[in-house]
C-alpha cells in the first residue's frame, strides 16, 4: 500500500489524502446533527408534557412550536428538521382525521343536504374572504391568509400548509387564534342568545362504529402504516395538492370505511404526530415573520369576531329553513372547535348528533375542496399581479423619458 501511494501521481495522492481527512469531519458533522435533533425532540417532549399537565388546549401542537421557536432564538438561526419528520407527522394527522369520519355520520347530514351544502359554502366563502382581507391588510402572502382562515381541522390545515407554499408558522398562529376566539366567545353567546327548546328541536342520531370489533394493536398499526405509505405514493403519483396529507387521508377513508373492524390511532401516536408537526414549524421561526405576525394578530381578532357574527347569521337562517333548534343550527356551522361545540350543545340540550354530522361534513368538504381552490385562486391572482407590475414599470419608464 505504501509503494502504491508513492507511485500515484501527486494530484491523485493529494485527493486520496483529502478524502481520508474529510471522513472524520463528516462523522463529526453527522453526530452534531443527530445531537441537535435529539435536543430539539427532548425539549419538545418535555414542553408537551408540561402543557398537557396544565390542560392547555392542543398542547401537544402548541408546545413544540414554542419549543422550536425558543431553540431557534437561543441558537440565532433557523434549525430545520429533516423532511421525514414533517412527513410522518402529516401522515399521522391525516389518518386521525380519517378515523373521525364515518358513512353513518355523513348520512345524517343528507336529511338536510341542500341547506347544509349552502351553509357550508357560505361559511367557507366568508372564511376565504377573511383570509384575503388579512393578506391585504397585514402584508402576508395570500396562501397563508387563505389557509389561516379555512375552518375545518386546524391541525390538518397546518399539516398541509408547507406543501402549498404557505408560511407554516403564520398559518398555525392564525388558525389557533381563530379556534381560541371561537371557543371562548361562541359558547357564551349561544347560551345567552339561543337557549334550546326541547319541545321543538329536531332529533337526529349518529350511529357510531364503536360496536365494531377491534383488531390486535400490532395489526391495527400495520394497517395504518400501509395506508400512510400507499397514500404518500398515490398522492405524489396523482400530484394532489398537499399530497403528504390528502393522499393518506383519502386512502384511510376508503380502507376504514370498507373494513368491518374499528381502526384507531392510539392517543400517544396522535400526540407524536402533533409534536412532529409543531416542532417542524417552530424551528423555521424568523424575526421578519414575527414582525409581520404581530400586526396580523390584531387584524385577525377583528376579522374573527366579524366572522363569528356572520356565521351566527348563517346558522340562524338554517334554523328558519329547517326548524332545527337555534343552538344546534348555530353550533353546527361554527368555524372551529368541534369538541367545544359538542360540549356546548350537550349543555344546552340541543341535538348532539346533528351538530357532529354538520361539523364533520363541513370539515370533509373543506379538506377536499380547499387545496385545489386555493391553488386556483392563486393562479388567477398571479396574471393580474404580473400585469399590474408591467403597467407600473411602463408608467415609470414614461416618467423617466425626457
Amino acid at each position: 500500500m505504501f509503494w502504491k501511494t508513492l507511485l500515484l501521481p501527486d494530484s491523485q495522492s493529494v485527493s486520496h489524502q483529502d478524502k481520508n481527512s474529510q471522513l472524520p469531519e463528516k462523522r463529526v458533522s453527522s453526530l452534531s446533527e443527530i445531537q441537535k435533533i435529539i435536543q430539539q425532540l427532548v425539549t419538545a417532549i418535555l414542553t408537551g408534557f408540561l402543557f398537557h399537565w396544565l390542560h392547555i388546549p392542543v398542547g401537544w401542537l402548541l408546545a413544540p412550536i414554542l419549543a422550536g421557536i425558543a431553540y431557534v432564538i437561543l441558537n440565532g438561526s433557523r434549525q430545520a428538521l429533516p423532511s421525514t419528520f414533517k412527513i410522518v407527522g402529516q401522515v399521522i394527522i391525516s389518518l386521525v382525521t380519517a378515523t373521525r369520519l364515518s358513512p353513518e355520520t355523513l348520512s345524517v347530514a343528507t336529511s338536510y343536504a341542500i341547506p347544509v351544502v349552502l351553509c357550508v359554502l357560505t361559511t367557507a366563502s366568508l372564511s376565504m374572504l377573511s383570509g384575503y382581507l388579512l393578506s391585504r391588510w397585514a402584508g402576508i402572502d395570500r396562501t397563508t391568509g387563505f389557509l389561516g382562515f379555512i375552518p375545518g381541522g386546524a391541525s390538518s390545515i397546518v399539516a398541509m400548509s408547507e406543501e402549498m407554499g404557505a408560511d407554516t408558522v403564520a398559518v398555525a398562529l392564525i388558525q389557533y387564534i381563530r379556534v381560541l376566539l371561537v371557543v371562548l366567545i361562541l359558547p357564551a353567546v349561544a347560551t345567552l342568545l339561543f337557549p334550546a327548546n326541547p319541545d321543538t328541536q329536531t332529533i337526529a342520531t349518529v350511529v357510531t362504529t364503536n360496536n365494531l370489533p377491534r383488531l390486535p394493536m400490532l395489526l391495527n398499526l400495520l394497517i395504518l402504516a400501509v395506508c400512510g405509505g400507499l397514500g404518500i405514493w398515490g398522492g405524489r403519483q396523482l400530484r394532489l395538492p398537499s399530497s403528504g396529507f390528502l393522499g393518506p387521508f383519502l386512502v384511510g377513508l376508503v380502507v376504514f370505511w370498507m373494513l368491518p373492524y374499528q381502526i384507531q390511532v392510539p392517543q400517544p401516536l396522535f400526540c407524536a404526530g402533533q409534536l412532529l408537526i409543531g416542532l417542524s414549524i417552530g424551528v423555521q421561526f424568523d424575526w421578519e415573520t414575527a414582525r409581520k405576525l404581530l400586526r396580523a394578530v390584531f387584524i385577525e381578532v377583528g376579522l374573527v369576531i366579524a366572522l363569528i357574527l356572520l356565521c351566527l347569521g348563517v346558522g340562524y337562517e338554517f334554523h328558519l329553513v329547517t326548524h332545527v333548534d337555534t343552538a344546534t343550527a348555530v353550533l353546527g356551522f361554527t368555524p372551529g372547535g368541534i369538541e367545544a361545540m359538542i360540549a356546548t350543545v350537550m349543555q344546552l340540550g340541543g341535538d348532539t348528533g346533528l351538530v357532529l354530522a354538520m361539523q364533520l361534513t363541513r370539515m370533509l368538504s373543506i379538506l377536499l375542496i380547499a387545496p385545489p381552490l386555493v391553488a386556483f385562486l392563486l393562479k388567477r391572482a398571479k396574471p393580474a399581479h404580473s400585469q399590474a407590475e408591467e403597467e407600473e414599470a411602463l408608467v415609470e419608464l414614461n416618467r423617466l423619458e425626457p
